[in-house]
């Protein structure tokens, strides 16, 4: 089918991918960085670089329980390695963002 990604259609991509904590949909850095094809930490570094051009509520790191709550929740982890806990961006996220 056109447009599949993986055998996935694109929303179902990102769907899959949306989490919610403290209130909030949101997508991790790590799979945000993934679907704009840039490295994770690229992107944490833009933002911090561009923070002033952000809404202050956009985004927010996860905690050490709310990280933990996360592994629980995926069975294959490809969160696991990670050294810092992961900045949740909230969702929706433009896609001007690029």
């Amino acid at each position: 089918m056109v447009g599949e990604i993986n055998g996935m259609l694109p929303d179902e991509r990102i769907l899959n991918k949306i989490y919610f904590f403290r209130g909030h949909k949101v997508m991790l850095d790590r799979d945000l960085a993934e679907l704009y094809e840039v490295d994770t930490r690229a992107l944490n570094q833009a933002v911090k670089r561009n923070i002033s051009r952000f809404p202050a509520d956009f985004m927010f790191q996860l905690t050490i329980e709310e990280f933990k709550d996360l592994k629980s929740q995926i069975v294959t982890s490809s969160h696991g390695g990670a050294r810092k806990n992961p900045f949740a961006f909230i969702y929706p996220i433009s896609r001007n963002f690029h």
